[in-house]
């Protein structure tokens, strides 16, 4: 079961859940989960032309989440908090200050629009709609 640890007001005013969804997989063992969630609200300004604002809205909807799951398996039990913690403080110091940056929801929404055009079969009912 999925558990929130800590949210944290970013100061780009995006805010970022930590959740915690490890579980226990044999009767000693246990699969340590991080998962790390930002909504943000997607804007026609952080676009280059207004079609590019409407194929990614389109596909994602006006709120796109940023998701980032780590995942260990077969963690003993017993240093399943450790291991957590240790994949937490490596996220925080690997990728906090990137998600931070104020640029940061215009070049993630920028990064999912470039997916969009470049995995056409992935979204191609949205593409033949010719939206």
């Amino acid at each position: 079961m999925k558990r929130q640890i800590e949210e944290i007001n970013l100061p780009n005013g995006l805010t970022m859940h930590i959740w915690d969804a490890s579980r226990v997989i044999a009767a000693d063992t246990t699969s340590v989960i991080l998962i790390v969630t930002i909504q943000m609200e997607l804007k026609a300004d952080y676009f280059l032309e207004s079609d590019h604002y409407r194929l990614t809205t389109s596909v994602f909807g006006k709120e796109m989440p940023y998701e980032y799951r780590k995942e260990r398996t077969f963690v003993k039990t017993r240093d399943a908090g450790t291991v957590f913690q240790e994949l937490l403080e490596t996220f925080k110091a690997d990728a906090l200050s990137y998600l931070s940056r104020a640029t940061f929801p215009e070049q993630f929404a920028r990064s999912k629009h470039r997916e969009i055009l470049n995995n056409p079969y992935r979204y191609r009912e949205y593409l033949e709609k010719g939206i």
